[in-house]
């Protein structure tokens, strides 16, 4: 299997590849060359490796890091990479842009891993052509996230972390309904943020979406649970 097919099959929001091959790891680098991408040098050997691929699956599910790709290698199968790139120690992380190392994370620092790929999407400013797709394919990249999870949230900050009084009630209401949802902060990347208010015209934050549909704000939601509709609209997503 090849990993354009794995790509194929991820629906738009990738979660971690194992890479088989040298030319599997160029091909899928050059592909993606304005996206950051995460290659994780590893070993079944090392405890700590597992560790670090727990919370490598964690991020490469995270929906605020829709554009970064991750790309597992295990050290000793490919020599080749682990040469070229200087591994001399597992678990290590190399960050990559534009076919050229911008980074790298060494050993089991799963904050460090964090902070680094979030600082390296914050400050990365893309190419004009890059710019001119990103445009283009905005309508498809939302319609990606709104469909990633049969309830998903778009709020300020996270469910343990709400950045507004909004988002903080609607976690709550979701939360008492024990809802499985997931969500997406729209602080962290302006595209999303501006471009779901125009797809869905609805101008304000959080938005609720249950099997890709638009319910509304917080007081549509509040609405809806006072009647027991959010209760019995949720009930068909478990």
């Amino acid at each position: 299997m090849t990993v354009d097919t794995l790509e194929e099959r991820s629906s738009g929001i990738m979660s971690k590849v194992e890479v088989k091959s040298v030319d599997e790891f160029e091909q899928f680098v050059k592909s993606h060359n304005e996206n950051l991408v995460v290659a994780f040098f590893w070993a079944p050997w090392a405890e700590q490796c597992q560790q670090m691929n727990e919370i490598l699956e964690e991020l490469s599910k995270d929906s605020s890091l829709f554009s970064v790709k991750f790309l597992s290698i295990e050290a000793e199968k490919l020599s080749p990479l682990t040469s070229k790139y200087g591994i001399d120690s597992v678990p290590s992380f190399v960050f990559i842009r534009n076919s050229k190392e911008v980074d790298r994370v060494i050993g089991a620092n799963g904050p460090e891993l964090n902070r680094k790929i979030r600082q390296q999407i914050s400050s990365y400013v893309p190419s004009m052509s890059a710019t001119i797709k990103a445009e283009k394919t905005l309508d498809e990249r939302l319609k990606d996230l709104i469909n990633y999870d049969k309830v998903m949230l778009f709020m300020k900050g996270s469910p343990n972390e709400p950045r507004c009084g909004f988002s903080k009630q609607i976690v709550a209401i979701l939360n008492d309904n024990s809802a499985k949802y997931s969500t997406f902060d729209i602080l962290s990347d302006n595209d999303v943020r501006e471009g779901l208010k125009k797809f869905s015209n609805w101008p304000t934050y959080p938005q609720l979406y249950i099997n890709g549909e638009l319910i509304g704000g917080l007081d549509i939601v509040k609405e809806l649970q006072a009647s027991g509709e959010l209760r019995a609209a949720l009930q068909g997503t478990a």
